[in-house]
């Protein structure tokens, strides 16, 4: 007999965390457990609020309507098409895991991410063994702040290569300001600027007077937008839970690498939880491209499945508040 159970959680984020426009005090979403002929899957469902579509009660109707039907016998993972991006990540790694279609072996690897202070950014990656390869977001502050901080981490570690992520906070020349001031040695060190302006055209346009590679995040989820080869475009940056089922993420994937770029799985700022379900999804999917998972480093707490070596508390299936069981 099928039964599946949804949950909902709170996890306190780290005093001061901005993401867009605003700031968090806490992470919310909902956690699925389906169980079937003894095995168990689980999943979460956590829209990002100035990023997903759907909000957190839009979600969870959803939710409830589809799992009302994969208890009846009537829904499948073809079914979760047409649901909302987080509910379709969600339902399906919960289904994925029921029935062993999502690899157990994981890759714990994951880019830093650098945020606050600099000096406290530069100890941190001066520490780190093998290959230094760090993410950094821009666009909170002046330009050329920015340039400078970027300036100082690739000048203090000649090993260092840096993701850059403006979120699409600037205009073309805003983009360009903050160009102009980097160090001209450091330039080949940038493996890819993410979304450096609000228009896609005009990110374009500062990747061919730069020839600082750009990468398509928020972009590649717009209506109408096509992905495609183009002059300065090196990577399409994915976030499953913005994106959708495992299904639609890995034919995103592999679009992405078929036109030559760099595909990158990234967190949508979920729990531990599905942290790990994406790590695996990176070992499956991406294994020569090292993960943007480090957004763990913003919660103060983690939740049912812990990261391996974080020591943060871990909030269990028991402290969770159920919302609905089926049938």
């Amino acid at each position: 007999m099928r039964r599946a159970t949804l949950y909902r959680y709170r996890l306190p984020m780290q005093p001061g965390v901005v993401l867009g426009n605003q700031r968090f005090a806490e992470r919310e979403g909902l956690l699925v457990a389906l169980d079937d002929a003894g095995r168990r899957g689980v999943g979460e469902i956590a829209p990002l609020p100035g990023f997903s579509r759907e909000s957190l009660a839009d979600a969870g109707a959803a939710a409830q309507r589809w799992l009302a039907r994969w208890t009846a016998g009537e829904a499948s993972a073809s079914t979760l098409d047409a649901a909302p991006p987080s509910v379709g990540f969600g339902i399906s790694c919960a289904l994925a895991e029921l029935t062993d279609a999502l690899p157990p072996q994981a890759d714990y690897r994951s880019v830093p991410l650098c945020t606050g202070d600099p000096d406290e950014a530069l100890a941190h990656l001066a520490a780190m063994p093998g290959a230094r390869v760090a993410k950094l977001k821009v666009g909170l502050y002046e330009a050329i702040r920015d340039s400078l901080t970027v300036n100082m981490l690739l000048s203090a570690l000649p090993d260092l290569r840096l993701r850059l992520d403006a979120n699409r906070r600037w205009t073309r020349d805003r983009a360009l300001q903050f160009a102009r001031y980097l160090a001209p040695d450091c330039l080949s060190r940038i493996d890819f600027l993410e979304e450096p302006c609000g228009r896609p055209d005009d990110s374009l346009a500062f990747a061919a007077q730069t020839g600082i590679p750009i990468a398509w995040d928020e972009s590649a989820r717009e209506p109408g937008f096509t992905l495609h080869a183009a002059p300065g475009v090196a990577a399409l940056v994915v976030k499953p839970s913005l994106t959708g089922t495992l299904a639609r993420c890995r034919q995103t994937l592999e679009c992405a690498r078929a036109l030559g770029l760099t595909a990158v799985i990234s967190s949508g700022v979920e729990s531990s939880l599905a942290l790990t379900q994406l790590s695996r999804l990176a070992q499956w999917l991406t294994p020569a491209v090292t993960p943007g998972l480090d957004t763990l480093s913003l919660m103060q707490a983690q939740l049912v499945r812990p990261w391996p070596g974080c020591d943060l508390p871990l909030l269990s299936w028991a402290q969770l508040e159920p919302i609905g069981t089926m049938p």
